[in-house]
């Protein structure tokens, strides 16, 4: 059976190189360059936040949001305040409750005039032509697609024969609004990572963002928007149906008859942020904070040098600990070089601790096999490692959304057990803090592929309160909500320490997952694919 499945795919792999010889990109895409607008200062949202930003020059305000409610609502309350522009770039967009109800927001800024600027990473788009060409056929909404694939029905041609380049990801992610406002962080856009789908859900945390800042991100925004990896999608993908429009309007009609979208639309329009925003008093914190950026020629760059890298200036900007850094990172693959520099700092009196997936929670195994090869050394030079438990990320309901306004701990939401129960949840936030005192939140993640192969982007915020509010969340809640991987007596084993009310309970094997995913797991680990994780 496993030869021929081997046959199976390497005959589809023929045939994807077959097809995708009649495929390629066009060349000579004509490319308007376009910017940011500057002169919004007479917006209503300008005019919301004058008196705020008059009052702290050169400095932001940032509103931190680990909640997947309020990191809608904030979207959807901006979307609909916006007079002027609306720039919009993201890794994924999913079709689904809470995508579809960001598209209808941003077509109806487009129909009172608003610029709309919709910047899309291709890798997620398969069978969202149509839709994507609707909306690009609007006369206030221009779409680009970036590093898009030519083959749009069977892109595995792209891999076989393109597979540098398609390997390339804009990983980035920001909403800006009149250049006036801006939210930056993990969230792509879809229902599991705002809490509107009930079995599966993304622990994560955004920043709204207002002041100098925000030209920041526009700048960043129009750097990629007018890049060679930009394609105005009409093209690469088919014109609009003459009913393109029509056809949307009927989706999201069904979106807002469904029971769930009701049910989700009445606990968004009850988050306190809401409210805030109406009555103009979210309680920013004010400091300095600036925006680090990949160069968008990492994409094409064949070279692996660090001259469009963001790591390189991003760590240089954190500066080194000198008592304490916290890392959170979902994808944590530290590497040879990265493992070498934490262990360094734990040797030298810095308590650093790490919150990554457990096996058991994390939605990519390849990762956990990167991860996995690092974890003694790790924990022999004493760096502290937590491993979220699945059903510590579950979905925030009516009763617990306003659990939490701390950074990421649970964001609102209960805690699993051992066994993870039935929902699928992770941990998807990426954010770090310096001796809490300075904080990173961005789309970063410790492994090799943010680092080398995709774009990303974060900002460095210098904020005594909201880096302590990181580092004291994981102080009381990772007991509970994490497992404490640790080394036993024998310096070559490891076990997993779950706190609970009766108790300790300790695990010789990774808790809540199966003998055939680590077995997995372990052939993963020796294969020669760590560069691409």
């Amino acid at each position: 059976m496993r030869t021929i499945s081997v046959a199976r795919a390497f005959a589809a792999l023929c045939i994807a190189g077959l097809l995708s010889a009649c495929s390629s990109l066009p060349g000579n895409v004509e490319r308007t360059p376009t910017r940011a607008l500057t002169q919004t200062g007479d917006t209503r949202l300008g005019q919301a936040v004058s008196k705020q930003v008059a009052a702290h020059p050169r400095q932001s305000g940032i509103y931190a949001m680990p909640l997947g409610t309020e990191a809608f609502a904030a979207r959807i309350a901006l979307a609909r305040a916006a007079q002027r522009s609306l720039d919009l770039q993201y890794y994924i967009w999913h079709p689904d409750t809470t995508g579809s109800l960001l598209w209808e927001a941003v077509w109806d800024a487009a129909e009172r005039g608003v610029r709309v600027r919709m910047l899309i990473d291709d890798a997620n788009t398969k069978g969202l032509d149509p839709t994507l060409a609707a909306l690009d056929a609007h006369p206030n909404i221009e779409l680009r697609l970036y590093n898009p694939f030519a083959n749009r029905r069977f892109r595995a041609g792209d891999f076989a024969t393109d597979f540098s380049r398609v390997n390339h990801r804009m990983h980035n992610k920001s909403f800006t609004v009149d250049n006036q406002a801006a939210i930056v962080g993990g969230r792509n856009i879809g229902d599991e990572y705002f809490g509107a789908d009930k079995t599966v859900g993304f622990q994560d945390l955004d920043v709204l963002a207002i002041g100098s800042v925000v030209q920041e991100v526009s700048d960043e925004f129009d750097l990629f928007w007018n890049s060679a990896s930009a394609y105005p999608a009409a093209s690469v993908i088919p014109p609009a149906a003459s009913d393109g429009a029509a056809r949307l309007r009927e989706k999201w009609r069904s979106v807002h008859q469904s029971e769930e979208a009701k049910g989700y639309i009445e606990v968004v329009e009850k988050t306190a942020l809401v409210r805030e925003i109406i009555e103009h008093r979210v309680p920013f914190e004010w400091t300095t904070a600036h925006v680090f950026h990949d160069d968008p020629a990492k994409t094409l760059s064949t070279s692996d040098k660090t001259e469009y890298q963001m790591l390189p200036e991003l760590e240089r900007a954190m500066g080194k600990p000198d008592r304490q850094l916290d890392l959170v990172s979902p994808y944590f693959v530290p590497g040879p070089n990265g493992t070498a520099g934490l262990v360094a700092l734990a040797k030298r009196g810095v308590k650093v601790r790490v919150l990554t997936n457990s096996l058991s929670a994390t939605d990519v195994s390849p990762v956990h096999a990167g991860y996995s090869k690092y974890r003694k050394e790790l924990l022999k030079a004493g760096v502290v490692l937590y491993e979220l438990k699945p059903g510590a990320a579950l979905p925030p309901t009516k009763d617990n959304d306003e659990g939490s306004r701390g950074l990421p701990g649970s964001g609102g939401s209960g805690s699993g057990s051992g066994s993870g129960g039935s929902a699928a949840a992770a941990l998807h936030a990426k954010t770090f803090s310096r001796d809490r005192n300075r904080l990173f939140v961005g789309s970063f993640n410790l492994d090799p592929r943010s680092a080398r192969l995709n774009t990303e982007m974060g900002m460095i915020i210098d904020s005594p309160v909201l880096a302590n509010t990181l580092s004291t969340t994981l102080d009381g809640r990772l007991p509970n909500e994490a497992y404490e991987v640790r080394l036993l007596p024998d310096g070559d084993s490891l076990e997993w320490i779950e706190h609970g009310p009766q108790g300790e309970t300790r695990y010789t094997t990774e808790p809540g997952s199966t003998a055939m995913r680590r077995g997995w797991v372990d052939f993963l680990r020796v294969l020669p694919i760590e560069w691409m994780l």
